[in-house]
């Protein structure tokens, strides 16, 4: 695989998370983005904060300084000090847009330089993943608590219980063919 088919995968793979995270934002009444189980457990808010905290520091000057920056709070991400869910929207869209202009100044030419997090050497494939990872991680978190909160009114974000064997059978009746399992990104039912 060459650099530029490991970006354009990677990039739907990080759009596939987003759209997780925001399907699941536009299921709930604002004021439980703000809910916690316990003192000890994260709302959704609190997740959406440290993620865009995370991704302001590793996406920031991505190619040419580490990646916990020194201006990061981290500890600060876990206040729950976010009030409305157009302050929420507004970090995770500036998360976002800071993550994809960063893959975007990623190309062959500099595919192979080292990228460091707390003085460790990554290569780029290893720092995009270790991110992959960790927003997937989180994002699970976001979907699980949405689930919780939405109950019986949930509508599913992959192939809903008890449809899996009609999904399969529409996939596998179809011709074999190359393509991205974000590609129908815009529907309810991805391949998970």
């Amino acid at each position: 695989m060459n650099s530029e088919n490991y970006l354009e995968g990677i990039t739907k793979q990080f759009k596939y998370y987003k759209s997780l995270g925001e399907k699941t934002i536009d299921q709930l009444p604002e004021k439980k983005l703000f809910w916690q189980y316990n003192t000890d457990s994260n709302s959704i808010a609190i997740i959406v904060k440290h993620i865009w905290g995370n991704m302001k520091s590793r996406w920031t000057d991505f190619l040419t300084s580490d990646g916990e920056k020194k201006w990061r709070e981290r500890d600060a991400e876990f206040d729950n000090d976010i009030t409305t869910k157009e302050e929420l929207l507004a970090k995770w869209n500036e998360g976002w847009h800071c993550l994809f202009e960063a893959l975007e100044s990623v190309d062959s030419a500099n595919f192979d330089q080292p990228i460091y997090i707390r003085n460790i050497e990554h290569s780029i494939t290893e720092a995009i993943n270790r991110q992959l990872a960790h927003y997937a991680y989180h994002i699970g978190q976001i979907v699980f608590l949405g689930k919780m909160i939405v109950g019986s009114q949930w509508k599913s974000l992959s192939i809903p219980k008890g449809q899996s064997s009609a999904y399969n059978k529409q996939r596998f009746d179809a011709p074999k063919h190359k393509a991205h399992y974000t590609d129908k990104l815009m529907d309810n039912t991805a391949d998970s």
